[in-house]
C-alpha cells in the first residue's frame, strides 16, 4: 500500500517514514500543500496523512481537493492534527476525511488506525484469503495452508496487493507504483527480484501460485 504523508514538521515526518516503512508501505512525503497537490495528481495514493496547519495553506484545501477529483473512491484521508477541539474534529470529517487523530500520538495506534482504514478494501476483515493463502494484515503474519511464510515487509504488500486481485495479470507497473514509493527506479529489475523471491517463498515444496506472464505482469493463481 503507498501513502502519501503532508506534513512540514520535519521531525515528525522522519519518524513517521521509519515506522510507516517497517510496518510495510511505500511513503511518499509532502511538505506543503502545493506539493501534495502535484503528487496526488500523478501518483495512485491508497491513503493520504494530513496535517492541517501548513506553510502555504491549509489542509482541508487537499482534502476537498482529493474529494471533489473525478473519478470512483480516491485515497482514505486520517488527519493528523494538532487542532484538538471539537469543532475542528468536526469540520474534518465533514470536509471529508475518513479519521482525525490528535497530536501528539502513538505510533502503534496511528498504525491500527491505517489498517482499519485500508481494511475497508479487503471487506473490512484484517485476514485476506485466497485459496491456500491467508494473509493477516493486523499481525503482519502469512500463511500457505498451516507452513507460515517467512516474507520480508516488501514481499508481504507484493502479495497482499496480488491477494486482492486474484486471477488478474498484474503489469510490473502497476506493482512499482502501489507498493514502492516514488524513489524507486522504474529501470531496475527491483520488481522482478521481488516477485522471484516472493514466488519461492510461496512455492516451497508445493505447486506455483505466482505465474509470470510474459511481456503482461503477473498473475496469483485462484486455487480452490
Amino acid at each position: 500500500m503507498r501513502l502519501l504523508v503532508v506534513e512540514d514538521e520535519e521531525d515528525l515526518v522522519v519518524a513517521l517514514k521509519v515506522g510507516l516503512v517497517r510496518a510495510g508501505y511505500a511513503v511518499d512525503v509532502a511538505p506543503d500543500v502545493d506539493t501534495a497537490t502535484e503528487k496526488l495528481a500523478v501518483n495512485d495514493y491508497d491513503l493520504v496523512l494530513l496535517d492541517l496547519n501548513l506553510p502555504d495553506g491549509d489542509g482541508f484545501t487537499v482534502c476537498r481537493a482529493i474529494r471533489a477529483a473525478p473519478g470512483p473512491g480516491g485515497p482514505r484521508i486520517l488527519m493528523l492534527t494538532a487542532r484538538d477541539r471539537l469543532a475542528d474534529r468536526v469540520r474534518g470529517l465533514d470536509e471529508g476525511a475518513d479519521d482525525y487523530l490528535v497530536k501528539p500520538f502513538a505510533l502503534p495506534e496511528l498504525l491500527a488506525r491505517i489498517r482499519a482504514l485500508l481494511r475497508r478494501e479487503d471487506g473490512g476483515t484484517a485476514v485476506v484469503e485466497v485459496g491456500e493463502l491467508r494473509l493477516d494484515t493486523a499481525r503482519f503474519e502469512a500463511y500457505r495452508g498451516e507452513r507460515r511464510l517467512p516474507l520480508t515487509p516488501k514481499e508481504f504488500s507484493v502479495l497482499h496487493y496480488l491477494m486482492t486481485r486474484p486471477g488478474r495479470v498484474v503489469p510490473a507497473e502497476e506493482l512499482l507504483e502501489h507498493v514502492w514509493d516514488e524513489h524507486a527506479d522504474p529501470f531496475t529489475n527491483t520488481v522482478r527480484v521481488t516477485v522471484g523471491s516472493l514466488r519461492r517463498k510461496v512455492t516451497g515444496e508445493e505447486e506455483p501460485l505466482i505465474e509470470t506472464v510474459i511481456r503482461q505482469g503477473y498473475r496469483l493463481k485462484e486455487t480452490p
